[in-house]
């Protein structure tokens, strides 16, 4: 026992001068990475001193000469020739819409109206990249959806350039020109539309057809679940609303390919601005005598309302009333518009239809920027070459058909339809009484 307590404080000594030479050893360790970074620091700051005293005779050479020092524009690639010799001099008509979807004319349209937002000024090292060819790089992307290293190639600018454009010029259009060629419309606007649709299509009171479209992405890095869609690919969702001419005048794109039709509608500013009678002029239209607001047609996967009408369920011709039959033919009739606006669409701009290789932040942009530069493109009346809409029929990604709405049903939307059901069969009436 005694000799137990005599080599207690020896055992504790060497603990002490064990843990005393441990904390020695770590500090010389901290020391020494110190003095390393210490000098690493000066070495920087010596040669980062010495470089500008060697620039400072050229940058002062530079200020005195007033002749420009001939630099590459942003770009690994030397070859700039094709875009300043062959598109800007030698580019037919023809190869404009090719190309770029658009006549030059409204080429150029496009890039005075994108001017205040993407001019860049000229620096003393590298000039800037011209609008013009900005916006040209944009176009091609979205127009034919190939890599950017092929497109860097092309116009002789770098991979990350292109990524840049695309981006830029994208943002560019929404901010720009949404509030000019994609905005809801006004109620005079309104009216035109429901005369437009009533001359054309036979259906009274309609201003718009509403519609999805899917667009193929590659597998985002979370989430991937979500976007797997009722065909079995991964895509973004795209909501958008014609009028009879076949222009969009709403658009909400970003959804999960999975989300359903009901969802993304009650999620979008065009439900919210409905539901408040934002579709009703004011007073309300008289229809089979009684007050009518505007109303959309839209598919099955569509909740009824008073505002948005669908299609009757099918069923067996025998079972299903011929003035409920009649109904769905005249609906469909209308709602062919959206279809041949989405075919425009994404022959035109084959991003939409391809798979899309650019981030989840960058699609929606890059949807919205489509649809503007599809009305752009309508409203000047570019030519729409139809040898496009091949490419588009035979894709590899077929449009998921629309499944049925299980959002319930409102009554006053039933009585609407029903109304025209009474208004479409009394005029098959009267027109076989005519006749």
């Amino acid at each position: 026992m005694e000799e137990n307590n005599a080599q207690k404080p020896l055992l504790f000594m060497l603990t002490y001068l064990l843990m005393k030479r441990r904390r020695d050893l770590n500090s010389m360790d901290v020391e020494r990475r110190n003095e390393i970074q210490r000098r690493q620091r000066h070495r920087q700051y010596f040669l980062q001193r010495q470089k500008r005293t060697l620039m400072m005779p050229l940058t002062q050479s530079t200020q005195n000469c007033s002749c420009p020092i001939p630099t590459r524009v942003w770009s690994n690639t030397e070859s700039t020739d094709w875009w300043e010799r062959v598109v800007m001099r030698e580019f037919q008509p023809a190869d404009w819409l090719e190309k770029f979807r658009m006549s030059k004319e409204t080429f150029f349209f496009l890039c005075g109206k994108l001017k205040p937002r993407l001019t860049r000024q000229d620096t003393r090292l590298r000039p800037a990249l011209p609008l013009e060819k900005r916006v040209a790089v944009a176009l091609w992307r979205l127009a034919t959806n190939v890599e950017y290293r092929t497109i860097s190639e092309l116009f002789g600018v770098g991979r990350s350039t292109v990524c840049k454009c695309v981006r830029e010029v994208c943002h560019a259009i929404v901010v720009l020109l949404k509030p000019m060629y994609l905005c809801l419309p006004s109620e005079q606007e309104l009216e035109d539309a429901a005369k437009l649709f009533q001359s054309r299509w036979g259906f009274p009171h309609c201003v718009g057809v509403l519609g999805s479209l899917h667009v193929p992405i590659i597998a985002p890095s979370s989430n991937t679940d979500s976007y797997w869609n009722s065909q079995g690919w991964l895509s973004v969702v795209m909501q958008a609303a014609v009028n009879g001419l076949g222009h969009f005048w709403d658009v909400c794109a970003g959804f999960p390919g999975g989300t359903e039709h009901a969802v993304i509608l009650q999620n979008s500013t065009l439900w919210a601005q409905a539901c408040e009678g934002g579709l009703t002029p004011n007073p309300p239209r008289s229809f089979m005598g009684r007050p009518l607001g505007y109303l959309m047609l839209g598919d099955a996967g569509y909740p009824l309302r008073s505002w948005l009408l669908k299609c009757y369920p099918e069923s067996p011709r025998a079972m299903m009333p011929d003035s409920q039959q009649t109904f769905n033919r005249r609906l469909m009739r209308a709602h062919s518009v959206l279809d041949v606006a989405l075919l425009r669409l994404r022959a035109r701009w084959q991003c939409l239809h391809k798979r899309n290789d650019c981030g989840l932040d960058v699609v929606p942009t890059m949807v919205l920027a489509c649809c503007i530069l599809h009305n752009l493109c309508e409203v000047h009346g570019d030519i729409f070459v139809e040898e496009w809409v091949d490419v588009v029929k035979h894709g590899e990604c077929p449009q998921p058909t629309e499944t049925l709405s299980l959002s319930s049903e409102e009554d006053e939307g039933e009585e609407v339809r029903i109304l025209y059901c009474e208004y479409f069969e009394q005029q098959e009436q009267e027109h076989s009484q005519s006749n």
